[in-house]
């Protein structure tokens, strides 16, 4: 009888690094995964405010409250900004209004709560000061009292509630259906290439590799758009 012993040692090693390369890969994604979805969030949060100055650009009557006075659709004269934060759950996208610092012209101070007064729909009353009578133009006319006068639709009636449909439509459709694909983050996180790219230093150096490889490719996940 014929017995051949074939020393499988070398082989068993590779697998092993292998197996190792593979969970330490995991390992690295883990890590990384607070600073991709900290990238993400900034990338959904710059592209959310270029998508709000389209809509206004494109709608002043709708979205000129959420500006400084002649600045509509302009990064320089937004009253709203955005922030993230990262949870066990997710990101959490806030938006928040600022301070109008512009006077608008024939007026004499600024509309401090000028966003928020107009999102919300709030009806406000305009008194004249001391014995100066209001002046304001009414159907091409020029009016003059000393009446108090309530306006109830300060910024007109196409701006109550439009800041936040505006929101809504990015994240259910824009952020879904485009923003995903054109920043190039589903074709990346679908192929994770850089794992193939290292498998023969994996093979080689185990678990260590296999975690710097999935952090590194979390880390440089593209979630911005130009």
């Amino acid at each position: 009888m014929i017995a051949v012993n074939i020393n499988t040692l070398s082989m068993q090693k590779k697998l092993n690094n292998l197996v190792e390369y593979s969970l330490g890969f995991l390992e690295g994604v883990e890590n990384g995964k607070k600073i991709f979805f900290d990238q993400l969030g900034k990338g959904v949060i710059e592209a959310l405010g270029q998508y709000v100055d389209v809509m206004a650009r494109a709608d002043e009557k709708a979205l000129h409250h959420v500006y400084e006075w002649s600045q509509v659709g302009q990064r320089s004269g937004r009253l709203f900004n955005f922030t993230t934060t990262i949870t066990n759950a997710g990101i959490n996208i806030n938006g928040a209004f600022s301070q109008s610092k512009t006077i608008k012209d024939g007026s004499n101070t600024p509309f401090y709560n000028k966003a928020k007064i107009m999102e919300t729909g709030t009806a406000v009353t305009i008194k004249p000061k001391g014995n100066n009578p209001l002046v304001f133009e009414d159907n091409g006319n020029t009016v003059f009292t000393k009446r108090p006068i309530l306006n109830q639709f300060p910024g007109g009636q196409a701006v109550a509630g439009s800041f936040e449909r505006v929101f809504d439509t990015f994240m259910k459709y824009y952020f879904t259906q485009s923003f995903l694909k054109a920043c190039g983050l589903s074709d990346y996180l679908e192929t994770p290439t850089i794992f193939k790219k290292n498998l023969a230093a994996g093979v080689k150096g185990g678990k260590g590799v296999g975690r710097a490889t999935g952090m590194k490719w979390m880390i440089n996940a593209k979630v911005g758009v130009e």
